[in-house]
């Protein structure tokens, strides 16, 4: 079995339970904040200890990429880890409209009405909150898997700095900081999860670069 197959199987896997188990959690605790929270985090620091081993434990395209922009992976494993991840949330989002026998609600990033301006501008205020925690989120990701001291403890820490980040975020934008994580159930869910799913691809990911920029700066 080749490396680049248990790779991707890995990645698959890990961003399967991730949505799986987080919007699941999302959904059936009503959208409780703090449940919510640490099914995300608990869900990256299993699949981390099951499967991180073998692709480094992404889940998330975000991730990739800044690996990629620090030059920790290849074009080639930055293409297939994106693809196992993004199938990875689909067959999770699919499992869970089999599961709840609906697909009106599942877990899918929202930028909320709460926000102090109405129409594009809301959506850019969402953006930029995306763009804020995914750049945070990355640090703590580059910051934990520098030091071979650090990496067996890597995954706790990642998964606490998730369940954090979605304490603060979730009533903002419910927290993507993963193009996989909210386009999956967008797809299923449609309307206006649809429509606004262009914010929790583009943001994550320039956050994600800014990130690998400030990254090689602070070294």
């Amino acid at each position: 079995m080749s490396i680049n197959f248990k790779k991707g199987l890995a990645e698959f896997l890990g961003t399967f339970v991730l949505v799986l188990f987080g919007t699941g959690v999302a959904v059936m605790s009503g959208g409780d904040r703090l449940i919510t929270a640490l099914a995300f985090g608990l869900s990256v620091v299993l699949m981390a200890f099951a499967v991180g081993h073998v692709s480094g434990g992404h889940f998330n395209p975000a991730v990739s990429l800044t690996m990629f922009l620090k030059k920790k992976i290849s074009s080639i494993d930055l293409g297939l880890y994106v693809v196992s991840q993004v199938l990875g949330a689909i067959v999770g989002s699919a499992l869970l409209v089999l599961f709840l026998g609906s697909n009106a609600a599942l877990g899918a990033t929202l930028v909320s009405s709460d926000l102090p301006q109405e129409g594009f501008i809301e959506l850019l205020l969402g953006g930029l909150v995306e763009l804020l925690m995914t750049f945070f989120f990355m640090l703590v990701i580059l910051g934990a898997t520098r030091s071979e001291k650090t990496q067996p403890f890597a995954g706790l820490v990642i998964g606490l700095s998730l369940t954090g980040i979605i304490l603060f975020g979730f009533g903002i934008t419910g927290v993507g900081i993963n193009p996989a994580r909210s386009l999956s159930p967008a797809l299923f869910q449609g309307g206006v999860a649809f429509q606004q799913v262009w914010v929790f691809i583009l943001f994550p990911l320039l956050g994600s670069a800014l990130a690998a920029f400030v990254s090689n700066v602070l070294e």
